[in-house]
């Protein structure tokens, strides 16, 4: 297959560096609410990409759950793949690419687990099957004979954890924040002539608030 003349022209807006808010946090907030009010498919799934101690990449789709003060949080099994190669490499980098709006967020950074309470109230937020579901997946991507082992042991769940009953959180899932320590805002031009604005860490003041630095990247 060949797809060296399938192409676009980017056309639906600009990244002015002169006109970005000083702190990041602003402008990635201020871009996923009008990705929102733009009604684009799931715009809080974000590529997640970490590497093993021994430099083997891997990449998977995960959900942004929250925006901190200091970075993203996202949730998933801490004994899964990608558990594994944070545990061996804190270094990790999250993509969020919005076609409807013609843009791209990087997010580059070190993640750690978050707290354990937060992390608990947050199971108990989601749907009564999906609590039940992170029980079957133990180990996740551990490797299961067929799909109907993974029915019988999720009804099984069901049985002992009927609706309405709460389910325990498991130790092995919980919450991870990726801090944000730099951040590229890519808005598609026409030509190929791409706006790209990074934000990097440049310092901190005496109450230990970042001050960022930008600067614009040739596309």
């Amino acid at each position: 297959m060949d797809f060296t003349d399938q192409r676009l022209s980017y056309e639906k807006g600009v990244l002015d560096q002169q006109s970005v808010p000083e702190s990041p946090f602003e402008l990635l907030k201020a871009w996923m609410n009008e990705a929102i009010e733009q009604k684009v498919q799931e715009p809080y799934a974000m590529s997640l990409a970490t590497c093993s101690v021994d430099h083997t990449p891997s990449v998977r789709i995960v959900l942004l759950r929250e925006i901190t003060d200091t970075g993203i949080v996202f949730y998933t099994n801490y004994e899964s793949a990608k558990g594994h190669d944070i545990a061996e490499n804190p270094n990790a980098e999250a993509l969020f690419f919005w076609h409807e709006l013609e843009r791209q967020i990087r997010i580059s950074g070190k993640v750690t687990k978050i707290d354990a309470d937060k992390s608990a109230a947050y199971f108990q937020k989601r749907p009564h099957d999906s609590q039940v579901g992170a029980w079957v997946s133990q180990p996740q991507s551990g490797e299961v004979a067929n799909r109907e082992v993974m029915q019988q042991t999720f009804e099984e769940l069901q049985a002992e954890y009927p609706e309405n009953t709460p389910v325990p959180t498991p130790t092995f899932w919980g919450g991870y924040e990726v801090t944000i320590e730099k951040i590229e805002f890519w808005q598609g031009r026409a030509n190929r002539m791409h706006d790209r604005i990074v934000y990097t860490q440049d310092s901190r003041n005496s109450e230990s608030v970042v001050n960022w630095a930008t600067k614009r990247l040739l596309p």
